[in-house]
This record gives C-alpha cells, sequence and structure tokens, in this order.
C-alpha cells in the first residue's frame, strides 16, 4: 500500500444530537453528545488508514488538553504526526456541531487560536518517502508555495488538493496538482448550476471531480472525457458529518492504486454513502466491506 501526507488542521469536534434542528432564540435538550478528533485533512487519512495506508499527518499540534484527545484519536488510527508543528501557546481549532437526527444534515460553529501549517514547516518533510500527497485548499499563499515546490522538486509524486470553500485567490492553485477535489458548495458558491458546469470551465489537463449530494459525482480525466456516478446512500441517513472526507480518501485510494477513473469514483460515491449510514469513522471500512 501507498505512504500517503497530507497537510490541514486537526479539530476537536464536539457533536450534539438533536431530535430536529433548533429554532432560533429555542431550548432543546441533545439526544446526545461526544467528542471526536476531526478535520478534513485527518478525517481522509482516518479513511486511507482503514484501506491499508501508511498515513502522515502535518499540521499544527498546541500543547493544551484538547490536543491530548486529537493525538490519542490519531494514534488509535495509526496515523504519524511527526511531521507536525508545536507551539506552546493558543487552542486547538474547536468545532461545535449540531446534528440533526431527522435527517442527518450537520450545522458547524468553528473557532480557531491556531497558525496555519506553513511553508516553511513543510520544506522540512522529507517528501521522497512518499506515494502521494494531500492537501487541504486553505492557507492559499502558503499551499501555493508548497504545489510549486513539489512542481520543481518533485514532479513525479502525485498531489491531490481539496477545494471545499470558497477562499480568496484560491483559483490560483488549481493548475498545480495532480487531482482537484471540489465540493458542491464551492460550485454554487461560484455560480455554477451543476458539477458539469464547473468540471467544464477548468482549462487544464489534470484529474478533477465534484461531488454533488444525492446527484452523485462527476469527473473529467486529462482528455476531457467526463465521467458520472450515481449517489448510493443508506436505508437511513444517520450521518452525513465526513462524508465528503471519505468520497475523497475513496477517489485517492483507487488513484493511487491505478484505477480507470470510472471505477475510482463510483467505488468513492458508494463508500461515502455507507459513511452516511452510520456514525463516525471507526470501522468504516470493515462494514463497507460487510
Amino acid at each position: 500500500m501507498a505512504k500517503i501526507l497530507a497537510i490541514g488542521i486537526a479539530t476537536l469536534d464536539i457533536i450534539n444530537t438533536v431530535e430536529s434542528y433548533p429554532d432560533e432564540d429555542s431550548e432543546q435538550r441533545a439526544l446526545s453528545q461526544h467528542q471526536t478528533r476531526g478535520g478534513n485533512a485527518t478525517n481522509t487519512l482516518t479513511v486511507l488508514s482503514q484501506l491499508g495506508h501508511h498515513c502522515t499527518w502535518a499540521g499544527v499540534l498546541i500543547d493544551e488538553p484538547d490536543s491530548q484527545v486529537i493525538q490519542h484519536d490519531l494514534r488509535s488510527h495509526h496515523i504519524d504526526f511527526t511531521a507536525c508543528k508545536r507551539l506552546a501557546h493558543g487552542k486547538m481549532p474547536t468545532s461545535y456541531i449540531t446534528l440533526n437526527q431527522q435527517t442527518g444534515s450537520r450545522t458547524i460553529v468553528h473557532h480557531r487560536d491556531c497558525p496555519e501549517f506553513s511553508f516553511e514547516d513543510f520544506s522540512k518533510i522529507d517528501l521522497t518517502k512518499f506515494d502521494w500527497v494531500h492537501f487541504e485548499g486553505r492557507n492559499v499563499a502558503e499551499t501555493q508555495l508548497m504545489l510549486l515546490h513539489l512542481k520543481k522538486y518533485h514532479p513525479q509524486l502525485p498531489c491531490s488538493l481539496e477545494i471545499e470553500k470558497p477562499r480568496p485567490d484560491i483559483e490560483l492553485l488549481f493548475e498545480l496538482p495532480t487531482v482537484l477535489l471540489f465540493s458542491q458548495h464551492y460550485a454554487q458558491a461560484r455560480g455554477f448550476a451543476d458539477a458539469i458546469s464547473l468540471l467544464s470551465s477548468l482549462n487544464s489537463t489534470i484529474i478533477a471531480s465534484c461531488a454533488w449530494g444525492k446527484l452523485g459525482a462527476w469527473a473529467i480525466n486529462q482528455h476531457q472525457e467526463v465521467f458520472h456516478s450515481p449517489a448510493f446512500p443508506p436505508e437511513q441517513i444517520i450521518d452525513t458529518l465526513g462524508a465528503g472526507d471519505t468520497f475523497n480518501a475513496g477517489l485517492i485510494h483507487s488513484l493511487v492504486n491505478n484505477s480507470e477513473l470510472q471505477f475510482a469514483l463510483t467505488y468513492a460515491c458508494r463508500f461515502a454513502g455507507h459513511k452516511c449510514g452510520q456514525v463516525g469513522f471507526n470501522h468504516l471500512f470493515q462494514t463497507f466491506e460487510a
């Protein structure tokens, strides 16, 4: 299996499950509450680790109690985090999540007092040890330097870039990775009515995908050929939190194993649909196989 490095953030997620989403200025008792490690990059690595890959996370860890929860979870999923930058002061990013039991939707309020992982930090990593590098599409100026560094000094090392949110100047990164992973949220925020419109607008010869909820996902290859997979929802949607990260992991897993794009897209959709039928990531691959 592959050695995969991911650059991004880890969070402490505090998840309240409610019967239905509360009205503004109302009071509602939570059906349950639990804490877990979150963050797009580390979620994706958690799934990739279950698929048998050797995973390394590079981000920022702050010496405070919430960091211990995050580190314990990473260890339990066999994710190496020795490449992280460590700081004595600040606060790990925290996401307060309301999970609607009726629909499986999640609403997130996010707080952070934590600097981003920088190009200087990234430049200290021995990239010759890895078969794939995955980036969260954030911290655009520093991420651009990382991608340019890869392109110049490790041109044969494939890399993927998740574009989840419409951040300022994030389009400057689109020509640099091997694979672009777009969200429906980004596409709609940029005025695209569907995934094909977004993918067709790219003046690029790289692989790109865009997941679109209940309609499934689309992808385009280096030859501008478009592929589609339907969605595969579970009988009951229980928890959509991390479904996009699971989709990304499924696609990366297939591509790093040299699968055809149509197969990779369908596998990712099936895996993400399965994730929506269970809470969290524990034993996700085992239940998916079953």
